[in-house]
C-alpha cells in the first residue's frame, strides 16, 4: 500500500499507475497528483484506490489563522517591523 499525502511530486505518476493497474501494488490512498486538480482517469478505474484532493486548509481554524497571519504581516509591513512570514 502507498499512502501519499505530500505536497510535492515525489512519485513518478506514470510508473505508479502502471504498478497499480498491473496488480503489483495492493492499494493506494493519496491526495497529491501531478496534474491537480485533474487526475489521470486510469486512477478512477480502480476499486483499491482512495483519492482526495488537498483539503488540509479547509478548516475554520486554518482559515482564521491564515487571515490573522495576513493581518499581522500587513501591520508589520506598514509599521516597518520584521515580517512574520516574508515572501521571498
Amino acid at each position: 500500500m502507498v499512502i501519499n499525502i505530500s505536497q510535492a511530486s515525489n512519485i513518478d505518476e506514470n510508473t505508479f499507475i502502471g504498478t497499480l493497474l498491473g496488480g503489483r501494488l495492493g492499494s493506494t490512498a493519496q491526495d497529491n497528483f501531478e496534474s491537480e486538480p485533474e487526475l489521470d482517469p486510469c486512477f478512477l478505474k480502480r476499486d483499491n484506490a482512495l483519492f482526495q484532493l488537498h483539503r488540509t486548509g479547509d478548516t475554520t481554524v486554518c482559515r482564521k489563522t491564515m487571515g490573522k497571519l495576513v493581518q499581522n504581516n500587513l501591520t508589520a509591513y506598514f509599521t516597518d517591523d520584521s515580517l512574520l512570514a516574508p515572501v521571498l
